[in-house]
């Protein structure tokens, strides 16, 4: 089954064999083993599974924020972009002492662009999330939908190849989550970006994801890898959506699968 999308067969994220485990007191914990995934350029793929599993853990390997014991990571470079990637968290984390624009144009200071040109860049993605006429505004007069909106532009603004979002809309109310959800949908398809998006919604990831990669078990291990083959625009409650909803749930709560030629991710 092919993907909605377009995108190149060359993986711009090849994962295999990841493993990541610490030791504390003398005991070691395993978080995740035995993970295999490619990401191809463009693609939207969603990572979902219950707490704990290592949804979180994956993003912040391919940060370099956290170091497998196990297998390997390469990112394929994208000469289209500034930085290979950008991530963007639960919590917006504006700085409160700078007004909207300014927090957009924070990841651009170390770069070599002239000021002139850092916030023209800020204003570009403040525009692209619907946001322009806030520039001048500073956080604490922004609801907690607008703050993501912020946080979101400011990742884009730094022009990265993969995008990667750790439940950035968990918190927020069912309408204001539902709206980002379309923005989103909407940027990718703007800006062709390379999403990676966890979440705990598995309605949320059938929804928007061209992919929904289901985790499970203690070590977290990929136990699916379904294409969402839906056209869009999609229409929320669809059957077809639900029904691919069930699956992906079945496919965290089974025990784990004998892997097999035809599980392919």
């Amino acid at each position: 089954m092919e993907a909605v999308t377009s995108c190149p067969l060359t993986p711009i994220i090849h994962i295999s064999g990841l493993g990541l485990a610490f030791e504390q007191n003398g005991q070691r914990t395993d978080v995740l083993r035995g993970l295999d995934l490619d990401v191809r350029t463009g693609e939207f793929v969603a990572i979902v599974g219950a707490s704990g599993v290592g949804k979180s853990t994956l993003l912040r390997v391919l940060m370099n924020l956290a170091k497998p014991t196990a297998g390997t990571v390469e990112i394929a470079p994208d000469p289209g972009a500034e930085r290979p990637m950008a991530m963007m968290f639960q919590d917006a984390r504006l700085l409160p002492w700078r007004r909207v624009l300014a927090n957009v144009a924070f990841g651009l200071e170390k770069t070599s662009a002239p000021k002139a040109e850092r916030l023209a860049r800020a204003r570009d993605a403040l525009k692209l999330v619907g946001l322009a006429e806030m520039a001048d505004r500073w956080p604490y007069q922004l609801s907690g939908g607008q703050r993501q909106r912020v946080a979101l532009a400011r990742a884009l603004a730094v022009r990265p190849a993969i995008l990667l979002m750790d439940e950035p809309f968990s918190a927020l109310d069912v309408s204001t989550r539902e709206n980002l959800q379309d923005e989103l949908v909407r940027i990718r398809e703007e800006t062709g970006r390379t999403i990676l998006f966890v979440t705990h919604d598995i309605d949320e990831a059938v929804y928007m994801a061209d992919r929904v990669v289901a985790l499970g078990g203690k070590p977290g291990e990929v136990r699916s890898a379904r294409v969402i083959d839906v056209a869009r625009p999609r229409r929320r409650g669809s059957i077809m959506l639900a029904e691919i909803a069930q699956e992906v749930k079945a496919d965290i709560n089974a025990e784990a699968r004998a892997r097999s030629v035809d599980f392919v991710i």
